[in-house]
């Protein structure tokens, strides 16, 4: 390092490596090429209604894949990654048919982006969307009381500000949603608000500490698998613990480390049997068999 110490004796170089995931891949073009084509397989294959509108920006519209079983089964609820800046529903239903063939049924919302979009309007849509979803729920066929929140990088800082109550924007779910899957997030804000990130969040010191989870969380939350794959940075592998530690007084936290997956083909393990995140997260779901 050879500039000035900017975050815990980090220069500028570093911290913005840091919080970059592509830095420890060959290609994100690849990742990101793999999920539009698997999501597109997802929607050719499988029923979807699609675009469906669940609040008054243009950005807040999701997609529903409903269950294969006879029951109302559990849903689990996908907000995308993209440093809060990129991608969106074309890109983000490939979890979808390990999940369908689980039993569960699986949506994916949609959200504005910065720098249009700021985090704590971000923050409210993702809760608008699981709001819509739980009012709609008997018209869509799932279990109310089965919704389950997962998100991946950026994804999975909105959804842990979902668990909390009393919210900024945005209807208070913090009692309304079963369970939580966080993938490769960012829990604590400091360090992204001095990093390159923070060009297109515009974050200052307070809206950073308004939207950091980590220091926000409630004594008591539901079920929680906390996950990463063995090859992300030292910062996002430190605020991974960081927030495994903190949940483990509120929640019944399963941490899942997965050894061969990285910041973005981890969520490809998402409902995958016989894979250490699949089995945690059907785990949390209560589905116990495969449905054919």
């Amino acid at each position: 390092m050879t500039g000035a110490a900017v975050y815990r004796g980090m220069d500028q170089a570093t911290l913005d490596q840091q919080y970059s995931p592509s830095s420890r891949v060959p290609s994100l073009g690849a990742y990101l090429r793999e999920y539009e084509r698997l999501s597109t397989a997802a929607r050719r294959d499988h029923p979807v209604r699609t675009g469906l509108a669940y609040g008054p920006h243009p950005s807040e519209v999701l997609d529903y894949f409903p269950g294969t079983g006879p029951d109302r089964p559990p849903l689990l609820v996908f907000v995308h990654g993209g440093n809060w800046q990129a991608l969106g529903r074309a890109e983000s239903a490939f979890p979808a048919p390990p999940l369908l063939a689980a039993g569960a049924a699986f949506a994916v919302v949609e959200y504005g982006l910065a720098p249009d979009v700021g985090l704590d309007a971000m923050a409210g849509m993702v809760r608008r969307g699981v709001d819509w979803l739980l009012r709609h729920a008997s018209r869509l066929g799932f279990a109310p009381d089965r919704l389950h929140l997962c998100g991946t990088s950026a994804g999975a800082h909105l959804a842990s500000m979902a668990l909390l109550p009393g919210p900024p924007d945005g209807p208070d779910m913090s009692a309304r949603i079963a369970g939580a899957v966080l993938l490769s997030g960012m829990y604590d804000l400091e360090p992204v608000r001095l990093s390159y990130v923070n060009e297109a969040l515009r974050l200052d010191e307070a809206g950073a500490r308004r939207n950091s989870p980590l220091s926000l969380l409630p004594a008591r939350l539901p079920e929680v698998v906390v996950a990463r794959g063995g090859n992300e940075t030292e910062e996002y592998v430190r605020q991974h613990e960081r927030m495994v530690t903190a949940l483990r007084t509120r929640a019944a936290v399963t941490e899942v480390v997965a050894a061969q997956r990285n910041h973005f083909d981890l969520p490809h393990d998402l409902g995958v049997r016989g894979t250490e995140l699949g089995d945690a997260v059907l785990g949390q779901m209560r589905l116990g068999r495969t449905i054919t």
